[in-house]
């Protein structure tokens, strides 16, 4: 399919799209021509990962209504919610594990690879899952709830009513139960990046940065009286996402140290009333 790419038709697809979504498709052909220099492994463990990735948005554009459309859709069950964490960030976890056993020898002779692409996935689908929460009240207002409709319902909830911010006390055992679930997906995160061997330290700090950043953002969460409220953007100071860079680097070979930095934010969370 990439061999018979046209820039030409690609033009015209995007010439009705914002400017940075313009010159993202403009550069997709050097994307293609750096895709066919992969070896086959690569290849084919891209396409694996890309495939999941655009179903996840297909589905996701099947399911929810239209910007505008004055409807919120939503997902039906837990499953759903967990199908859609692995499509759109677990199934990164999944493909980032199968790069490093083919690439890094060191990682490649000491991991057990079913269990690490376990916690893999489960890493990634935390991350989503303070996405998820984040992000709730502007995803709202588009017409997506990402909280299931099931569990809504056995509050006396539904999507709609989360439009209210007044709402917030009766879905708060939702909200607390989903904290709690990404704090223990974010657990496995921890588990993932202190299995990568302390030598590779580039491969460990892409890991624990995502891992502590997630951490810090669940403590917010965890107290945030305004989770509903779409002014309120809840988030890691720059000030606080420099002090995590920095405390890692210095601890990034330390398992006590880096268990030591995820400890801290984890109490954080889980003294929060």
């Amino acid at each position: 399919m990439a061999d018979d790419f046209e820039p030409s038709g690609l033009a015209t697809v995007a010439a009705g799209e914002r400017p940075a979504e313009r010159e993202l498709l403009g550069r997709l052909p050097e994307v293609l021509a750096a895709y066919r220099k992969l070896d086959p492994g690569d290849r084919r463990r891209g396409a694996a990962v890309l495939r999941t990735l655009t179903g996840a948005m297909v589905e996701a554009l099947e399911r929810f209504p239209p910007e505008g459309a004055g409807r919120v859709g939503a997902l039906e069950t837990p499953a759903d919610l967990d199908r859609y964490t692995y499509g759109n960030a677990g199934c990164v976890g999944e493909y980032w594990t199968d790069m490093v056993l083919a690439h890094r020898p060191r990682c490649a002779d000491r991991w057990a690879p079913a269990a690490m692409r376990a916690r893999g996935v489960r890493f990634g689908q935390g991350l989503q899952l303070v996405n998820v929460l984040r992000d709730l009240p502007r995803d709202l207002r588009i017409g997506r709830c990402y909280l299931p409709r099931a569990e809504l319902a056995a509050l006396g909830l539904t999507p709609e009513d989360l439009l209210d911010p007044r709402a917030l006390p009766r879905v708060r055992p939702l909200l607390d139960s989903l904290l709690g679930e990404a704090h223990a997906r974010l657990d496995d995160g921890l588990a993932y990046t202190l299995a990568v061997p302390r030598v590779e330290w580039r491969l460990r700090l892409a890991c624990v940065w995502p891992l502590l950043i997630g951490l810090a953002t669940l403590a917010r969460l965890a107290r945030s009286e305004a989770l509903l409220d779409p002014a309120v953007v809840v988030k890691v100071s720059r000030a606080e996402v420099r002090g995590i860079l920095g405390r890692s680097a210095v601890v990034v070979g330390s398992d006590r140290g880096l268990r030591r930095c995820a400890q801290r934010l984890a109490t954080s969370l889980r003294d929060e009333p």
